[in-house]
């Protein structure tokens, strides 16, 4: 069985001091690397956030409190500050992440309009990312995920990832949870397992 790791978005802005931290994220990254040094992975993917300055889910382009929930093109969209701006040192991989056997970098979060937990489409599904596409290139059956965050890009990343009918793990040690809700990361985690993804301890 061909098997692929995903990380998702291990970026300069999610990891510490970054403009959208993660608590704890900086701990997962020698786990992360750990993995690919000891796994024979056929395919690694890094997915990037990637977004124009002008992005409506930031809370500065909507006059909104960072927080609030506004409705954008009929989706609940959380106000987030400014992040992974195109360009810009925020959006950068985290220079503690070994990238010599990365494969593929899929960039999304593009689109101003709308917004793009998943690494495989957009919030509305309306657009893929071409994700989905290169792993059945190249056979693969079966992904692994880390990354942040583990409630949001993350967690829509893996459950996009077992709906297109691949056997789909999820890392415990290799994700932390934004946790805007004290209990985001326990939900994300009992949701994820009742959907039938494996959470690898």
């Amino acid at each position: 069985m061909k098997k692929a790791l995903i990380i998702v978005d291990v970026q300069n802005d999610f990891c510490e001091g970054g403009a959208l931290a993660v608590p704890e994220a900086n701990s997962i990254i020698p786990y992360i690397n750990l993995l690919m040094e000891e796994n024979e992975y056929d395919q690694i993917v890094l997915t990037q956030d990637w977004h124009p300055a002008d992005h409506k889910s930031f809370a500065s382009n909507n006059g909104k409190n960072v927080g609030e929930t506004i409705s954008l093109n009929g989706v609940p969209q959380f106000m987030w500050p400014d992040h992974c701006v195109q360009g810009t040192f925020g959006a950068e991989f985290h220079k503690d992440l070994n990238r010599d056997k990365v494969t593929h970098i899929i960039q999304k979060g593009k689109n101003v309009e709308i917004d793009s937990y998943s690494g495989f489409q957009d919030n509305n599904h309306f657009m893929k990312t071409g994700l989905e596409d290169f792993l059945k290139y190249h056979d693969i059956q079966l992904v692994e995920i880390v990354g942040l965050a583990l409630d949001y890009c993350v967690k829509f990343t893996a459950i996009d990832a077992f709906n297109a009918g691949f056997v789909t793990c999820l890392h415990f040690n290799g994700t932390k949870a934004v946790n805007v809700k004290p209990d985001s990361a326990r939900n994300t985690i009992y949701d994820l397992a009742e959907k039938g993804i494996t959470i690898l301890a």
